[in-house]
């Protein structure tokens, strides 16, 4: 298991790398001059360029490279031009909105989800089988910001339940946090209840086919044993698969949901960035996020073998 841990973890120094050379000469190539965006339109061209020496922008490409390259194995990530202050800082401040809002929004996917999915397989063919795979479509259709704006407008402004936008930190207390937090959280939640609910459903009706459950149900168990001990646990991989790959478009879709609801989160400090033309913050950022999401599926994949032991035997 420590040998597969290591192999693991040494794979992914390559994908590390090859992210980090991407998300770098992308960002510099695109149209846009830091500098100008900093002084604004009515800047002197000699400011600007003066600008650009002190930054070290009219260095060659390659020299800014290997300068913000090996500046991260000293876990620089380099400094913000336009907050005047390290990207790890900045990082880590806009982090706990961002992190609140995946973990809400996948906690909701999940208890939706599931529980629907298993409904549904098991009811297989019957109204509540098309039902649900209706409102599984329809949750996948509709996009993230469509469906924020339609809860602002329905709990926020309507019903006056929840706050339309705006933040309040955890430090606050637990309410006053969530509920700023349950609208967003159920916006972004839906695409990924959807996506699990399906998966859920399709792995469930392959494993109630199997002989092994036709046996459990001819010795008598109850239907509860059967579904949640014997088949759920079988038909969980897949599922987990999804759950870890959903994170990726969790993280895709809190941009454009921190910027609906004001979040003051990683995503929101991308895009303010980009239009800033702020690149290190950029890059840092895109390397953090890639970092996580690619953690996080090393743990969805050695989770494996604790769900399934035969997992564990294929791997020695």
């Amino acid at each position: 298991m420590k040998a597969y841990l290591l192999k693991r973890i040494l794979s992914l120094i390559p994908v590390l790398l090859v992210v980090a050379v991407v998300v770098f000469f992308l960002i510099h190539l695109t149209p846009g001059d830091p500098a100008a965006v900093m002084l604004g339109p009515d800047a002197a061209p000699e400011d600007v360029e003066r600008l650009r020496e002190e930054l070290g922008l009219n260095l060659p490409l390659h020299e800014q490279f290997f300068s913000w390259f090996f500046g991260l194995f000293k876990g620089d990530l380099g400094w913000s031009i336009y907050m005047n202050k390290p990207v790890l800082d900045a990082f880590l401040e806009r982090l706990e909105p961002t992190l609140s809002l995946a973990m809400l929004a996948q906690g909701i996917a999940i208890l939706i989800a599931i529980p629907f999915g298993i409904l549904a397989a098991i009811k297989r063919g019957t109204l509540t089988d098309q039902l649900f795979m209706v409102l599984a479509m329809l949750g996948v259709s509709v996009p993230s910001f469509l469906l924020g704006l339609l809860l602002m407008l329905g709990f926020g402004v309507k019903l006056q339940w929840f706050p339309v936008a705006g933040y309040n930190p955890l430090s606050t207390g637990i309410w006053n946090h969530l509920q700023y937090m349950i609208l967003p959280a159920l916006s972004l939640g839906t695409i990924q209840a959807a996506l699990i609910a399906r998966m859920t459903r399709s792995s469930m009706l392959d494993i109630l086919t199997m002989n092994y459950i036709k046996t459990a149900h001819s010795k008598g168990l109850k239907e509860r044993v059967v579904i949640y001990k014997h088949a759920l646990r079988n038909a969980f991989i897949p599922i987990l698969t999804v759950i870890g790959q959903t994170f990726g478009t969790l993280v895709a879709g809190a941009v454009v949901t921190e910027t609906v609801f004001n979040l003051p989160g990683v995503g929101q400090l991308v895009v303010q960035s980009i239009v800033r033309r702020d690149y290190a913050v950029i890059q840092g950022t895109v390397l953090l996020i890639t970092v996580s999401y690619v953690l996080i599926n090393l743990i969805v994949d050695l989770l494996y073998g604790v769900i399934d032991p035969r997992v564990r035997l294929n791997r020695k």
